[in-house]
């Protein structure tokens, strides 16, 4: 009777989206391990190789060869190599090629292992400033700008933290878009993660919009927007947020550590209400209610608190 081959495993890679230190071991291991690497860019993925004295097989899979590509991937996994998928930069599949490949050996029963990493996606969100309890995650916006502001008209009543890529020759138009459809919500701007030259910007899209239209984008970025506001955020809705004391006076404290940074009260408020998904509303009145406490165990009857509101 002749030998059954056992199948290989098909490895789905993170790779560093720009420093080369973000590699693990494990990584390393992987890709000195498999017969064949299947890269988007071929030559991205010899310079990281090379880097790490790595000698391995290297064949293209982007996304105008990945349909025809991937079969002869799978067969040589059912023939019993392995095959490690990596993109550009970050995770395969994620605005990157690799999808049709996970699916074909999922499909024929292919042990698929994936290989966690660096992320612009995640990396963006964390360093935004913005709520990340719940965000969507849109990829890159359809290139023609009446297709992207449909997209983005039927995004605007999302109450999640909404995170793009863009590239720099549509971003002065991306971010004027997002402007005049989203409104002048929070934004945060991240380029060139993890390089040399990285940089972040935080603040309304109008202010995003006009520091950008005067400079010349370059390299790689990724844009974080705050979620439309319910109705417990707009000031004629009931107030949202935690209503035990313990709760609210995590709050006033939140707000109190930004202003002990240099923020006035209104500019603590509003960053603490982004930050906890709170309305400005509740936020305001657990601060108040902190300084009339903090005021009376002084032995003052009046709070110390001049400010009109949020």
């Amino acid at each position: 009777m002749a030998e059954t081959t056992s199948p290989g495993r098909l490895y789905v890679c993170a790779t560093p989206i720009g420093n080369l230190e973000d590699v693990s071991f494990r990584l390393l291991r992987v890709l000195r391990e498999v017969s064949v690497v299947a890269a988007e860019d071929t030559r991205q993925a010899k310079k990281l190789l090379g880097h790490y004295g790595i000698t391995a097989q290297v064949v293209s899979l982007h996304e105008h060869n990945e349909a025809r590509r991937a079969p002869k991937l799978l067969a040589r996994i059912l023939a019993g190599e392995s095959v490690a998928v990596v993109s550009d930069a970050g995770m395969p599949a994620i605005s990157d090629p690799g999808t049709c490949l996970v699916r074909a050996a999922a499909e024929h029963g292919v042990d698929v292992t994936v290989i966690p990493g660096p992320s612009a996606l995640v990396t963006a969100l964390a360093g935004s400033g913005l709520p990340a309890q719940r965000f969507a995650f849109e990829g890159f916006l359809p290139h023609k700008p009446r297709r992207r502001r449909a997209r983005l008209e039927a995004l605007k009543d999302d109450e999640r933290t909404l995170v793009f890529f863009e590239a720099p020759h549509r971003l002065k138009e991306t971010l004027a878009d997002m402007r005049d459809i989203l409104g002048d919500r929070q934004a945060c701007v991240a380029r060139e993660l993890t390089k040399l030259h990285e940089e972040w910007q935080r603040g309304p899209l109008a202010q995003l919009a006009e520091a950008w239209n005067v400079r010349e984008p370059l390299g790689e970025y990724v844009i974080v927007v705050a979620g439309a506001k319910d109705r417990g955020d707009r000031d004629d809705g009931p107030p949202r947020g935690p209503s035990d004391a313990e709760g609210l006076q995590d709050v006033a404290r939140r707000v109190a550590e930004h202003m002990s940074r240099g923020l006035d009260k209104k500019e603590a408020v509003r960053a603490v209400a982004l930050e906890t998904g709170i309305s400005r509303r509740t936020v305001y009145r657990a601060a108040l209610n902190l300084s009339a406490r903090e005021d009376r165990e002084r032995g003052s009857d009046v709070p110390n608190d001049n400010d009109s509101g949020p």
